[in-house]
């Protein structure tokens, strides 16, 4: 792992963020846009799930197999733009949980103590996965991250974006692709577009390489009802 990660882990702490809403607070946003919707799912589930005792600060999360995120992305806002999947992703819905990590078997679930993993900043997902798993953390879901910013928007910052490496895809022979998803923001240049400057984007990088301006997301746990 980096040498310099000790230093890291002060350098890019976390700002204060107000706490996420209420789950109540996060099932009316998601019922007002729709997610419920996307995931086959009525007004009256959401807000029925959501009704019962949880964790404080807990996010709730549609399962992945019922609100994918090429559906979620779009529904991401920084600077009044729309959220977007890079042009070199059309596979985004096939990078699956790692078999490491069990979902609720529910289309509704939570995640409690999420981290936007500053400290971790320039280390590569190879190095940050094991690192992650030592601490008896689960790294985030591509579609979990989606649902964090959609609620706290707040915590997609420039220069301190974040990777969700608990979702890779598989390749025919069973090996994982090299690509990592991660949640960052647009300047606007290349295929991306001028129009897409401070847009939230969702692509990839390498599981080899480092990048300062990525933490690694996770969270302390996952639970259904």
């Amino acid at each position: 792992m980096p040498e310099f990660a000790s230093v890291l882990s002060t350098s890019t702490a976390l700002p204060a963020l107000r706490a996420l809403p209420s789950l109540g607070t996060q099932a009316e946003r998601l019922i007002e846009w729709g997610v419920h919707e996307i995931a086959g799912l009525s007004a009256a589930e959401v807000r029925a799930f959501a009704a019962a005792p949880a964790v404080d600060g807990a996010l709730l999360a549609v399962h992945p197999q019922h609100a994918p995120a090429s559906a979620l992305a779009p529904l991401l806002r920084h600077d009044g733009r729309p959220g977007f999947v890079v042009t070199d992703m059309t596979d985004v819905d096939l990078f699956a949980p790692l078999d490491t990590i069990a979902l609720p078997d529910a289309p509704l679930y939570v995640l409690t103590g999420l981290d936007r993993g500053d400290r971790m900043a320039n280390w590569s997902p190879d190095e940050a996965l094991p690192a992650l798993t030592a601490e008896d953390r689960t790294p985030l879901l591509l579609s979990e991250g989606i649902h964090w910013v959609l609620q706290q928007p707040a915590v997609l910052e420039r220069n301190r974006c974040f990777m969700t490496v608990g979702s890779r895809l598989r390749k025919a022979n069973g090996a994982l692709d090299s690509r990592t998803p991660a949640i960052w923001i647009s300047n606007g240049t290349g295929r991306d577009g001028r129009e897409r400057r401070n847009a939230p984007k969702v692509g990839w990088c390498w599981a080899g390489n480092r990048h300062t301006w990525l933490g690694f997301a996770s969270a302390a746990g996952r639970r259904g009802r």
